[in-house]
């Protein structure tokens, strides 16, 4: 037996070796009072540039913030035995570095939460921080729609609610004692979600047969949608997340000579509002549009860049000034517009609204300024 072998059985007697030539090892190496599991491969050129090592969660977890280090080790140390100290003694101030900065999670605190998680089923766990302190929890619904629950524990857990993020239309209130769990806490999360089912279902079905301008890649949390009717007019609707099939608030933007017929179609035909259809179908019955569908245009024919400054962005802003002239119907940023109009020698401003011509076509244009803009 030569001298590698003799230190890993002296050292390391619970990982035993799985092939003749020692090139794999299995098994258990201790570390304080626990005890982990952990599987090693070695090339056969004897070397442990390109080993292979995996250990159970726990251990995982613990060594998580030590991953370069320890590949770096693995280069470095002259054999297994030496490496393998090595890492004990990066788990091991881990390890104590938690008990001291976090006398509440003791070993059974850990225990408990782990049974919790177990309860809640590993398939929805995410990801565990390695102080035991963060959790990220999935739940999928009925329509497959992935939602993410992020927690991180109180000091004082749990004695103390833990702090909860998700994204959701309103705000979420976790119920919690001091005998509360996390599945408590999912079930609650769980509930929430499935409240929100019939808004998500009627913001889907625009998001897929419609263009919507804005929000670009909307959330669960997102109530409000701009979609597109035409290259000079859209509709921005902002829906009420418990009652997503009622009328929800509207605002046209786009020129008045384009918003102007739909603004008269919602007055006539708002008594066609029908809850028991879908958003679509009703916002279609009232404003008398077919709203253009990805299935045969483009995003860029509704989306035109802003006529000053050529972009479709400008910080927040989106080009919502556009010029009356059907002929026209450039759209302009109001911060571009403004700017534009100032610079004119036949300049002039009433109050708050400020009137010109428009760069391209020299229809007459007005641009109401807004508080920022004063």
């Amino acid at each position: 037996m030569d001298e590698v072998r003799r230190k890993m059985l002296m050292k390391f007697p619970s990982l035993i070796p799985k092939n003749g030539d020692c090139t794999e090892y299995d098994g258990y190496i201790q570390i304080l009072d626990e005890e982990y599991r952990i599987n090693i491969t070695l090339p056969k050129d004897g070397t442990l540039r390109d080993t292979k090592l995996t250990c159970e969660w726990r251990l995982e977890q613990v060594l998580k913030k030590y991953d370069k280090i320890v590949k770096q080790r693995l280069i470095q140390c002259e054999n297994l035995p030496a490496f393998l100290d090595e890492l004990k003694n990066i788990a091991e101030k881990q390890l104590s570095f938690q008990e001291q900065n976090h006398p509440s999670y003791s070993k059974t605190n850990c225990a408990q939460l782990i049974s919790e998680l177990e309860k809640i089923g590993w398939e929805h766990v995410i990801s565990v921080d390695a102080d035991f302190q963060s959790f990220q929890i999935m739940y999928v619904d009925v329509k497959e729609r992935k939602h993410v629950m992020r927690i991180k524990l109180h000091l004082q857990h749990p004695k103390q609610a833990p702090t909860v993020t998700v994204d959701l239309p309103t705000k979420f209130d976790v119920v919690w004692t001091s005998t509360s769990s996390l599945l408590d806490v999912y079930n609650q999360f769980i509930h929430n979600v499935d409240l929100y089912q019939d808004l998500w279902n009627n913001l889907n079905e625009l998001d897929s047969k419609t263009w919507i301008l804005e929000p670009d890649n909307p959330t669960y949390a997102a109530t409000n949608r701009r979609i597109a009717i035409s290259a000079s007019a859209s509709v921005q609707i902002t829906v009420d997340p418990k009652h997503p099939s009622s009328l929800p608030e509207i605002k046209f933007l786009g020129s008045n000579q384009a918003t102007g017929p739909l603004r008269e179609n919602m007055t006539s035909n708002l008594h066609l509002w029908n809850e028991n259809e879908s958003l679509l179908s009703s916002l279609s019955t009232v404003l008398g549009v077919t709203f253009p569908s990805p299935s045969d245009t483009k995003k860029e024919d509704f989306s035109a860049d802003c006529g000053i400054c050529y972009s479709y962005r400008l910080g927040t802003e989106i080009p919502e000034e556009v010029c009356n002239d059907s002929r026209c119907g450039q759209p302009f940023h109001q911060t571009c517009l403004i700017e534009w109009l100032r610079g004119l020698p036949s300049y002039r401003q009433s109050f708050h609204t400020i009137f010109g011509e428009c760069p391209y076509c020299g229809t007459p244009i007005t641009v109401k300024m807004s508080v920022n803009s004063m």
